[in-house]
């Protein structure tokens, strides 16, 4: 799988069922000697107009990660959000 085929699809919290970003806005971490993904490092503020971003994000284990769809990335995470 390419970046690029899931950089577009919102994250959405199973759990929740809050939307939490698109994946072009997030970072992954990833091993560099496997190359796999460890984690989905998503910001927790997304305002645009927001001037006192205080960089918080949220980091999801990739085994979270339940389904890649045609237009979302469905995670199950019940951490503090």
């Amino acid at each position: 799988m390419k970046l690029s085929s899931i950089a577009g699809k919102e994250i959405v919290n199973l759990t929740t069922g809050e939307r939490l970003g698109i994946i072009a806005e997030s970072d992954l971490i990833v091993d560099e000697s496997t190359g796999k993904i460890i984690s989905l490092v998503i910001p927790k503020d997304r305002s645009f107009f927001s001037f006192k971003r205080d960089n918080k994000v949220l980091e999801v284990p990739w085994k979270n990660v339940k389904k890649i769809g045609n237009d979302m990335i469905i995670i199950e995470y019940e951490g503090n959000i």
